[in-house]
């Protein structure tokens, strides 16, 4: 941690040794509304929120009822509902496999257990013949770092193998050591081979570096899988594959095209490496259902006053993986009720409460955004076609799988000093007697997984908050840590579940909202 977040704690730390930490834990108000909410968005009766689905109908005509109900005007025109065109695909190959010739035989890669693939076209189907696989390394062309895996090399018409996370996961010397770049993510590396006019691109999983296990990968891509439409262009300029390849998969590959996996992904850690051609190439067909539809993002506003034509932003998505594959106990629904039943109940708490006092100088956007899991798409929509400009938009504070989370005298917050929100959430922070934490190893990529992302990218200061580790009462740790439910039919609401850590969390960004909405 640098000498900047070190000052920072320290200064916080001396206005939160005044504060009672109990006085801003003890029951919130609101929390019965909290509650309420993640019960109703997370219940069975919402069919875990696919979009596209008529469970995406019920989800946000309910979301559109309660902004209404709490007196917001609607965000776009007369509507609460900002149209998005996705397309939805499914993909199945024959026997399920790929079988890939390599210099000493062929290797079979079975899905779902060796890897996910889709693809984003409008087409029945789509064809590889002969082609060619390629070892790019991290899948990285970053000037600034001084580093392209792909120089001297052309990947046209190939697939693409290559590494998630970058380079200074495994070296902190390099890029940004353990805070992970948006290079390390798998987002990036997919438009980095589309833009290289690759045919297709498997990304190497690997838990540690992902920061998720397989069954993300497999639960995320299994079924419909989501991209947005271009209905010029038909999709026909996306990559034809596209997906995750199992390690002990991406390792037989390697090993029967006679390279040696271990070496090949050393010599791609350490700078000047250059994209590796397999002896391996492959012939097949995907077979792909597609659908062309709308999805929604639902907005409400509550305008300002002299400073109505700028806002600060409150977001969360509302989407989630509908059904799936069965949990042990043969539950198929993927509830979402963390994630982001609680982040819908954080927007919501926070329009309540605002409502409640004087309006404010700035004008207050709500956005609930559809198809984050699938890439950030709605928010990405949303920045392209926005209701405020990106450049009188204040901030976006996200909320994200905020809860069950128990008290923390700490706030985790992930690499936003350098945007100068930094004073306001210490401010924050030291009024409810706690500190800060401003998080610089940001290994798992967290920072560029939700939909406070796609406003970063456009110029807009981001907030993202995540839950404490110093429990006020150590007899008491969270009964349901993320790992347990992430991206799993178990993430349920549960009566015994521990939102104090949550609600306070959402009362320490309101009053960050609260401030630069009217300073």
């Amino acid at each position: 941690m640098n000498i900047r977040y070190k000052f920072l704690l320290g200064l916080t730390a001396v206005f939160a040794v005044s504060q009672p930490l109990q006085a801003q834990g003890s029951p919130d108000t609101y929390s019965n509304d909290f509650i309420n909410w993640v019960r109703t968005i997370g219940s069975d009766e919402f069919g875990g929120r696919k979009p596209m689905t008529p469970y995406e109908t019920k989800t946000i005509d309910y979301l559109a009822g309660e902004f209404r109900h709490l007196g917001l005007k609607p965000a776009f025109g007369e509507s609460y509902f900002q149209t998005v065109k996705e397309i939805s695909t499914t993909v199945r190959i024959p026997r399920n496999e790929i079988r890939i010739r390599t210099a000493r035989g062929a290797v079979r890669l079975s899905t779902p257990e060796d890897l996910m693939i889709w693809t984003a076209r409008r087409t029945d189907k789509v064809l590889f013949n002969n082609v060619e696989f390629v070892f790019g390394g991290f899948g990285i062309d970053a000037p600034e770092y001084g580093w392209n895996d792909f120089e001297g090399t052309d990947v046209g018409g190939k697939i693409l193998i290559v590494m998630v996370n970058d380079p200074g996961f495994y070296d902190r010397s390099l890029f940004r050591g353990r805070n992970m770049t948006y290079y390390g993510r798998w987002i990036y590396k997919l438009e980095q081979a589309r833009k290289l006019g690759a045919a297709g691109c498997l990304i190497i999983h690997n838990e540690e570096a992902a920061g998720y296990g397989w069954h993300v990968c497999v639960n995320g891509h299994q079924e419909s899988n989501l991209a947005l439409f271009n209905e010029d262009t038909g999709n026909t300029d996306e990559l034809g594959m596209q997906g995750w390849l199992n390690e002990d998969a991406c390792r037989r590959l390697f090993e029967m095209s006679g390279i040696d996996y271990d070496k090949a992904l050393s010599s791609a850690k350490k700078p000047g490496f250059k994209a590796i051609p397999l002896k391996a190439k492959s012939s097949f067909s995907m077979d792909v259902k597609y659908e062309i539809g709308e999805t929604c993002n639902v907005g409400a506003v509550l305008p300002g006053t002299d400073l109505q034509d700028e806002c600060v932003v409150f977001s969360a998505h509302w989407d989630h993986f509908g059904t799936g594959q069965p949990d042990g106990t043969g539950d198929a629904i993927y509830n979402g009720a963390a994630d982001n039943g609680s982040g819908l109940a954080a927007i919501l708490m926070i329009a309540k409460k605002m409502q409640k006092l004087p309006a404010p100088r700035r004008s207050i956007l709500f956005l609930a955004s559809t198809s984050e899991e699938s890439g950030l798409f709605g928010s990405q929509y949303y920045c392209e076609h926005p209701v405020f400009p990106m450049e009188k938009t204040v901030t976006c504070i996200n909320f994200d799988c905020i809860a069950p989370a128990p008290l923390t005298r700490d706030v985790t917050i992930l690499d936003c000093c350098e945007s100068g929100l930094g004073n306001y959430i210490l401010s924050a922070a030291a009024a409810q007697g706690r500190y800060v934490v401003f998080d610089d190893d940001n290994t798992d990529g967290w920072f560029f997984r939700s939909d406070h992302w796609n406003f970063v990218r456009r110029g807009v200061a981001a907030v993202v908050v995540k839950a404490g580790k110093d429990l006020a009462n150590p007899d008491k740790p969270n009964k349901y840590p993320q790992a347990s439910w992430y991206h799993k039919p178990g993430d349920e609401y549960r009566e015994d579940w521990d939102i104090e850590g949550a609600v306070a969390n959402v009362n320490l960004m309101f009053s960050v909202g609260l401030g630069l909405a009217n300073r």
